[in-house]
């Protein structure tokens, strides 16, 4: 029997549609996989399930009852239990505490029942006993745990609900391989018991491992629905990129280089949190792409490499030059420029002026003193009519444009002092479609003039249609080269799926 049900779920943010239509069933006593390229709808569709996002259209139908869903509580009031991507936990918070956080034991109303609290929880973490590593306990604080530890209390917490309907949202991305060995062994025998489970993975060994049937979503749709036992690594990934797969037009070629010509940034053998053994080199005039799954180490290089986080071995040089920056100061200084996605933690001023949060980093580069508002602007003015961005005057605060504006504010502000090399880390990230084509024609100029640049991206269609070379990381290594007539979308989710 059919225990869960979804029928044509929608869901848009603005112009942007992230679930266009999700088909999905889920029977009892099955591990049912769901996977999809980046951004292509998977966890919206489940965020609907758990009553954390409302669909615009679409029904839920639970045991043969179509059901309202209208948040967390009725979600787990239903019986449905999630893990989410992104940790909940309370880092101040003991283990114990979070495992049970969603249903706290209580004394008498008010006061948290301590013995029902350590048994309650002492269950989930015997699950795991012999795989957590040192220094995990009841008793320990969240915020003392390592990553792939923190990600076992989340496991743990979902288990602890108990619910019929579990939901697994990349569970085992920060775990090692007797971590993920263990939590299979316990969903074998959830499944077993008749329990019904959704699991998304980006690694195909875990999914051919684990499940039963796999549905596929491309591009905000349901596309197909297979048995495991029936199906392949090649037919899963060919159903994620669809019938019709080319070769990518290089992009435009970028005009001839004015001046000296050669390698803009040299890496050899980069290695810090997050990464290994990370080589390559960007000539000037070129754009280097950084492609697969997301979190895969792309991010850590990127902010490396402008000194905003520890690199422990390799050497960088820029123009030929040997180079490594303690900090982003002495990065700026040596002409590396970045471009976060996350305007709010990495870029914007908060409820400051347009004019002061474009221009920073001139101020760094010439270390001026005096301010001079007039020439500031004249000098402001160039790179803001570049990007097309759209204000009132310059003075206005920053928090009054668009979020497409405004990161053009953020990248305006590299681009008054010309750098030698821009770092753009998944840069379109939260922007609309015109801004991101005024970015991307903007970046092929500032190639043609002989910048070295390295793209990350998220949206395989931004890498395959802007870089002119994809290196494919995979686990903070670089796993495959993709370049010419290899730059198709199979070749990428192949490299990034399969190794994964």
């Amino acid at each position: 029997m059919t225990e869960l049900l979804i029928r044509g779920a929608r869901k848009a943010y603005g112009a942007t549609l992230a679930l266009r239509r999700g088909d999905f069933d889920l029977k009892g006593g099955e591990v049912h996989v769901l996977i999809g390229s980046n951004g292509s709808g998977k966890s919206t569709l489940c965020k609907i399930v758990a009553g954390s996002v409302k669909p615009d259209a679409g029904e839920v139908i639970l045991n043969g009852q179509p059901v309202t869903i209208a948040g967390p509580q009725a979600s787990r009031a239903l019986g449905i239990g999630i893990f989410y991507q992104e940790l909940s936990l309370s880092a101040r918070r003991t283990v114990a505490e979070n495992i049970l956080l969603p249903d706290l034991p209580m004394k008498g109303g008010l006061f948290v029942d301590r013995v029902a609290l350590a048994s309650r929880a002492a269950r989930q973490i015997a699950e795991f006993e012999g795989v957590s590593g040192e220094g995990f306990a009841a008793d320990t604080p969240v915020f003392k745990l390592r990553a792939d530890q923190r990600q076992l209390v989340e496991i743990m917490k979902t288990l602890a609900t108990e619910a019929p309907i579990l939901i697994f949202d990349e569970p085992t991305s920060a775990l090692d391989r007797a971590q993920v060995e263990r939590f299979f062994e316990i969903l074998n025998r959830l499944k077993g018991e008749g329990r019904s489970i959704v699991f998304i993975s980006h690694r195909m060994d875990e999914i051919f491992a684990i499940g039963d049937r796999v549905t596929v979503i491309r591009d905000g749709e349901t596309v197909a629905t297979s048995n495991i036992a029936e199906t392949d690594v090649p037919s899963v990934i060919r159903q994620m990129v669809g019938e019709h797969d080319e070769v990518v037009a290089a992009p435009p070629a970028a005009p001839a280089v004015s001046g000296d010509t050669g390698t803009a940034l040299s890496v050899e053998g980069l290695g810090g949190s997050g990464f290994s053994n990370v080589s390559f080199s960007v000539a000037r005039g070129e754009i280097l792409g950084f492609g697969g799954l997301h979190g895969q180490g792309q991010s850590a290089v990127l902010r490396a490499l402008f000194g905003a986080a520890p690199h422990a071995s390799g050497s960088i040089a820029v123009r030929g030059e040997p180079f490594a920056a303690a900090n982003p100061r002495q990065a700026i200084a040596r002409g590396v420029a970045y471009v976060s996605g996350d305007r709010g933690r990495d870029g914007i001023v908060q409820g400051r002026p347009i004019l002061e949060n474009v221009t920073p980093v001139h101020f760094l580069r010439n270390r001026l003193r005096i301010v001079r508002p007039g020439e500031l602007q004249k000098k402001a003015a160039g790179p803001l009519d570049a990007l097309k961005t759209k204000f009132q005057t310059i003075d206005h605060p920053i928090n009054s444009l668009s979020g497409g504006n405004q990161q053009k504010v953020v990248i305006a502000r590299w681009l008054i002092d010309r750098p030698d090399v821009l770092l753009l880390d998944d840069p379109t990230k939260g922007i609309d479609l015109q801004a991101k084509s005024d970015l991307f024609a903007l970046i092929r100029q500032l190639a043609g003039e002989g910048l070295g640049i390295v793209l990350y991206s998220s949206e395989d269609a931004e890498l395959l249609a802007n870089a002119d070379r994809i290196l494919v990381f995979n686990s903070g290594s670089v796993t495959r080269e993709l370049s010419g007539e290899d730059r198709t979308r199979y070749n990428l989710y192949h490299a990034a799926y399969e190794a994964a």
